[in-house]
């Protein structure tokens, strides 16, 4: 099960700022077509294997039976390629980000908000999803992401993807919220109750919310904030954090504060939501009426890779349906190829997590990398980049 999925601020990764020379847009299934990364170019067939692959991924993607017995699709993958599997799990994409540049590493399940950093600073290669057999089934909603391409070419192979989700309690929270207010402008009805996740990145979510709500702000694209918008972002939180109980990155935290009522209301992921109401917290989650933030993994590839033909059939393997359906229902995702449903150990897996309702998709604003090129598309302004975010939330948080 996962362990963390959290945006501790590294310091010396957060002065990783994207050198891109225009802007791009955002959103499933628009590249980022105004980055300008290195010219570099993807194989055109691959070669013998290397016997070996080094991995960086976050805790649960990369399972060989050492943490639990039933949990392993890594055996069978070195016994059909003959690679051996390297891992090291990451706490952060900031983690993530660092270690890819020592160049030890072949492939890392970066998410968003670490994938254009990667792609910008020439660490991260294209791929040629010819040689990814699997990739023919990945969902369309996932393929040529403002996070994971640009002008329409693929930089990575996605691996799955989540909602950031409202989470409240059925007795105490009453009505039934169906908006983010309910964590914002209303959060002093739950003071002390209130959880948000511990993240630089959240700022994104008071940012979705102020789009719906504050339209004199003209938010197009939470990731792409310029200066009065960024401040405005930082000024709800900051108004927030006055009836925040506690910020979470453990889901094993969460999962408790909801049992033991100390959090009431607050943002969450699927299976946090499975996990609390399985153990008898009485608890809904939802996507509320202005959509939400989510993330989408993908599997990228370094620049210089030492092995990057094993990286390549781990890449195929870890979408193949059968793998795929293994690791989205242990780590607690909708999984990214579409044939992954059929082989599911819960029937209903699938539509508990939304995986094939592009629909349900559409309101989800993917994390991406905040930049000075404003992602939506401005050439007017600059954006607040990536490094501020993270000052200014360590000024939220108080």
């Amino acid at each position: 099960m996962r362990l963390t999925r959290t945006l501790q601020a590294a310091a010396a990764a957060t002065a990783l700022l994207l050198a891109a020379t225009a802007c791009g847009s955002s959103g499933g299934g628009s590249s980022a077509t105004g980055l300008n990364p290195p010219d570099l170019k993807a194989p055109t067939k691959l070669g013998t294997s290397e016997g070996q692959v080094n991995l960086i991924a976050w805790a649960g993607y990369v399972e060989n039976g050492s943490n639990d017995p039933k949990v392993d699709w890594v055996t069978d993958f070195q016994k059909q390629t003959g690679c051996q599997v390297h891992s090291k799990v990451a706490a952060s994409s900031d983690e993530m980000v660092k270690l890819m540049k020592t160049g030890e590493y072949d492939a890392v399940s970066a998410s968003g908000d670490a994938s254009l950093r990667l792609i910008a600073s020439g660490d991260a290669a294209p791929v040629n999803t010819e040689l990814v057999p699997n990739y023919k089934d990945v969902f369309s909603g996932l393929k040529n992401g403002s996070w994971n391409s640009v002008k329409g070419t693929m930089y990575g192979i996605p691996h799955g993807r989540g909602a950031n989700l409202l989470m409240y309690n059925t007795q105490k929270v009453t009505p039934a919220p169906t908006s983010w207010s309910a964590v914002f402008d209303d959060a002093a009805a739950y003071k002390g109750h209130v959880t948000a996740y511990d993240s630089p990145i959240y700022i994104a979510d008071a940012a979705l919310y102020l789009k719906a709500t504050k339209p004199e702000l003209k938010i197009k694209d939470p990731y792409a904030l310029d200066q009065k918008q960024f401040d405005a972002a930082v000024a709800l939180l900051k108004k927030q954090n006055a009836d925040v109980g506690e910020y979470w990155s453990d889901y094993l935290k969460e999962v408790s504060a909801f049992k033991s009522g100390d959090s009431l209301v607050g943002t969450t992921w699927q299976v946090i939501a499975n996990l609390a109401a399985s153990e008898g917290a009485k608890v809904k989650a939802f996507v509320p009426k202005e959509g939400s933030t989510g993330w989408s993994d993908t599997w990228m590839i370094y620049a210089k890779a030492k092995h990057p033909n094993c990286a390549y059939q781990w890449m195929n393997w870890i979408i193949s349906p059968k793998v795929n359906a293994q690791v989205a229902e242990y780590f607690g995702e909708a999984p990214a190829n579409s044939k992954a449903c059929a082989d599911t150990s819960d029937k209903n897996f699938c539509a508990t997590y939304h995986a094939a309702d592009e629909g349900y998709w559409k309101h989800i604003a993917f994390w991406n990398t905040p930049i000075e090129q404003c992602l939506d598309g401005r050439t007017d302004v600059k954006c607040v980049p990536y490094a501020k975010w993270v000052q200014a939330w360590t000024e939220i948080k108080g």
